[in-house]
This record gives C-alpha cells, structure tokens and sequence, in this order.
C-alpha cells in the first residue's frame, strides 16, 4: 500500500490498518503487519476473533435494516472498507439507507471516500474522532444526511476498546443515546479480558501501546454498562460468535478463545 499523504504515519500501527491485516485485506503497513504477525504469536486466536466480529457486524447490520427497519446508520470507528463492512451489507438490503460513516485515520478516510461513497448520496464519509461524539453529531454533513427526529442505529464495532478510562467512554456513549429518537438502536462489540490469562492481557496491552490507539480489554459487566438507557435485544451480550448465529457456532475449544463480546439494543420511549 502507498500513501504519500504527510498527514498519514507510516511508522505507527494503527489498530484499523492491523484488523483489516487480520482479515486479509492489503490496506496496511509493513508496521502494521509486524506488530499484527507478533499479536498472532502471542494469541493466535486473534484471526478467529477479527473473523467473528467482523461476522457479528454482519448479521447485527442485517437485522437493523431488515428487521427492525432502520434505514439510518452512524458507524463510529468504521474502519478500513473491507469486505462484508457496513455499507456493503446494508445497501444489499436497502439501497436508499443512509450511512455516516466515521473514523480519525486519514487512509479510512481516503479510502472511504474513494470507494464508498455512491452516486446516490446516501454514503457519507467523514473524518472525526469517536472521542468527541459532539463534534460528530454537529458535523454538518451528518446533520444534512441524518433525520435525528427519525430512528437511527449508531454502531460501536470494536472501538470502544480502543478509547481510555480517563477518555469517558460510557460518556461517548450517552451522549449519541441523548441525542436519537426513540426506537434507535445500539450495536456494540467490546474486546474483553475475561476470557485470557492476566499474563495473555497484559502482552496484548503492551504490543497495542506502541499503536495509535492503546486497546483496553473490559470485563462484561464494564461492557454491559454501554447499553444503560437501552433495551438489549435477545440473546443480550454474549460472545458474538453467540448472537443470533445463522449456522452452528465454533466448537467449545475454539468459541473459549474469542474473548470479544457483542449485542445489540434498542432505545425505548422512556429512556
């Protein structure tokens, strides 16, 4: 990949160049990759984890759009346009669903607007930082694209684990649930370190400092707090490999391993 932009790091890992590295894709660095390969020796579950997220994302797009019919999305940390993302599912069920589609790394963003962006209009992409959920929702090209008097599904897909305790995450949060209508939705998948030894999560942790974005692994109940103000949908949060799979999940050895937690919920008239 060549990227001559001077607002872009090429000696930095990023954590979405790394995950699209995990998936397959080629939108990544030689850094990325390196520190991705050493992530994978220490926890080679890691590729099962990027594929079942990424799986997760999938199937909680489709029953947004298809079954709760949502027809307005905000992806907050979108990541790089690989395969299967956002905008891909969604639009293969709805053409005219609107997606804001958000991240702080000028390559997504590049890209994004490059290959996402579709003659219709209804494919935004934006550069903007999860960190501060206001300038989002006040970004002028959100504001003309998404009716906030209308139901809208805002997505946290393996980025809330890259935001601090000190950066007030469950803050980020509360301020898109005070903002949506009624009948919107939540969808939030959350690395976790309830699932590895505390050695495994402090490895993790380091080979993630030298990144852009420092991950933090929560436990479920700290995950859980995400959805306050919201009505989780069944299952709840579980594992995602466990959320409304549509084929049968990994066996016990494997599903063990994937410590990353996933759930989708609505928010109610009274909340």
């Amino acid at each position: 990949m060549e990227q001559d932009d001077p607002a872009i790091d090429t000696t930095v890992p990023h954590p979405a160049r790394m995950y699209d590295f995990y998936l397959g894709g080629k939108d990544n660095f030689q850094v990325d990759r390196d520190t991705g390969r050493r992530m994978i020796r220490l926890a080679p579950e890691v590729l099962d984890v990027a594929r079942t997220n990424r799986a997760f994302l999938q199937r909680a797009v489709r029953y947004l759009v298809r079954d709760a019919g949502i027809r307005q999305i905000i992806d907050i940390g979108t990541g790089l346009p690989t395969a299967g993302n956002v905008t891909e599912t969604a639009r293969d069920l709805c053409r005219e669903t609107r997606i804001i589609c958000v991240d702080n790394d000028p390559i997504v963003y590049i890209q994004a607007r490059a290959l996402l962006s579709g003659g219709e209009g209804n494919v935004v992409p934006i550069q903007a930082d999860a960190r501060d959920p206001h300038a989002i929702l006040a970004h002028p090209e959100v504001r003309a694209l998404i009716d906030f008097t209308q139901p809208v599904a805002v997505l946290f897909i393996a980025i809330l684990n890259f935001i601090a305790d000190n950066e007030d995450p469950y803050g980020i949060v509360s301020a898109f649930r005070d903002t949506v209508a009624p009948g919107s939705y939540l969808a939030v998948s959350h690395g976790t370190s309830d699932l590895h030894p505390a050695s495994t999560v402090k490895r993790a942790e380091e080979l993630y400092d030298v990144a852009t974005a420092p991950i933090v692994l929560r436990t479920h109940d700290q995950i859980a707090r995400f959805f306050q103000g919201w009505d989780l949908i069944p299952p709840g949060l579980v594992q995602v490999p466990l959320w409304r799979p549509e084929g049968p999940p990994p066996p016990p050895e494997v599903l063990t391993k994937i410590g990353i937690y996933g759930g989708v919920a609505r928010r109610s008239v009274q909340s």
